[in-house]
């Protein structure tokens, strides 16, 4: 692995960096205030987005996209993720890869117009009683025949789906039937959220990332057509598998990006402020926990690296990116936590981000799977090849 960066990796890190400046940081404190992203602003910033060539980034170029490779894409969630989540988020869109599997006619109905910023999807798998455990979902599409229809029938409930209440579409994971060994066999499918029977209601009230909406999806008797199927039928626990790899090394890159800022407060207040006639900073109780916040970002930050790398050159394993998205998550609440001690009292106040940074920071632990489910991929990792 070449640990230099590329002059067009430096060139999309700075432009990224001056973006996040200049456009997302001004609208932090409103966002935090209000708990919305104001329509109107978010379509602004989604302008400019695409006009600065960032929208759509994680898409390759032969459908629009920048066509980055995962590592140059780390790079730059790292300097978006700096910024308010609900801002990048839903302004600077990363369209579902998802998308990537579907026929030509459903590129042309929903992949080009979410490159090009005239659609949004939103993904639905999580439900009330199926999180983690994917297997347990007990939304159902069953086929349908006769009186001259043909499609699926669609029953069931899913939750926490992030921007549903903006999207244009729902990517929607669904049990179709069953495997060769019995479990329930599950197929994606693409619905237009206004299609009859699906209701859109508004969802829960998050301690972390405060603007960022999720919904509670119900389907009762939606019915679509046969094209609506994405990919195989069967196959959409496999399609949603390769769709993880790549939004957990995203969430690892996002963690990274805060932590990058909380330090960088942490280092400018314990370079400055004094007290008992020195800088903080040269006490020993403050150096330490800067040089173990150093350390801890660095070990994150090259681990996520090392599993893009070898995503790239097809060699990455579910371990890979369950150990960089295990632990950026959890560097990053070990980070902010020492951010806010090192600013006292201060640092829980809204004047600084981070209050904001030490709370969204619970989140990642949870979403895109659990701190426990990664631990339990990589322990089934390393005991597999001993027949364990």
């Amino acid at each position: 692995m070449d640990f230099g960066l590329t002059d067009e990796q430096r060139s999309i890190v700075e432009v990224t960096r001056a973006f996040v400046e200049r456009e997302l940081y001004p609208h932090e404190e409103e966002v935090e205030r209000t708990g919305m992203l104001r329509p109107e602003l978010a379509a602004d910033i989604r302008k400019k987005a695409i006009d600065a060539g960032l929208y759509a980034a994680n898409m390759p170029e032969e459908v629009g996209g920048a066509g980055l490779d995962t590592v140059t894409q780390v790079l730059f969630e790292k300097e978006l993720g700096k910024a308010s989540y609900a801002l990048h988020y839903t302004c600077v869109v990363r369209p579902s890869n998802i998308l990537l599997a579907g026929t030509e006619a459903q590129r042309e109905r929903y992949l080009y117009p979410c490159v090009r910023g005239e659609k949004m999807d939103c993904l639905a798998m999580t439900e009330p009683g199926a999180g983690s455990d994917m297997r347990a979902m007990r939304t159902r599409a069953t086929r349908e025949t006769g009186d001259g229809r043909s499609g699926w029938r669609i029953r069931g409930t899913k939750h926490f789906i992030s921007h549903a209440d903006e999207a244009d579409f729902v990517i929607l994971v669904a049990v179709t039937g069953t495997d060769d060994d019995g479990r329930p066999a599950m197929s994606t499918f693409l619905v237009d959220l206004d299609t009859p029977g699906l209701t859109v209601h508004a969802g829960y009230r998050n301690v972390s990332h405060r603007g960022y909406t999720n919904s509670i999806l119900d389907f009762d008797d939606v019915h679509v057509d046969d094209d609506a199927l994405l990919g195989e039928e069967g196959k959409g626990f496999e399609l949603a598998g390769t769709w993880l790899g790549s939004t957990r090394l995203q969430v690892a890159a996002s963690c990274l990006g805060r932590a990058e800022r909380a330090l960088d407060l942490s280092l400018t207040q314990a370079a400055t402020r004094e007290q008992f006639g020195q800088k903080i900073g040269r006490f020993q109780g403050i150096g330490f926990k800067l040089a173990d916040m150093a350390v801890e970002l660095r070990a994150a930050e090259l681990m996520t690296l090392h599993a893009a790398w070898k995503y790239d050159q097809g060699t990455a394993t579910d371990a890979d990116i369950a150990m960089a998205k295990l632990k950026a998550t959890e560097m990053l609440a070990m980070v902010s936590d020492e951010a806010i001690q090192i600013h006292g009292g201060m640092g829980l106040m809204d004047e600084l981000p981070l209050e904001r940074i030490w709370r969204d920071a619970r989140i990642e632990r949870i979403w895109d799977g659990t701190s426990e489910i990664q631990r339990h991929i990589i322990g089934r990792s390393l005991l597999r090849p001993l027949g364990g």
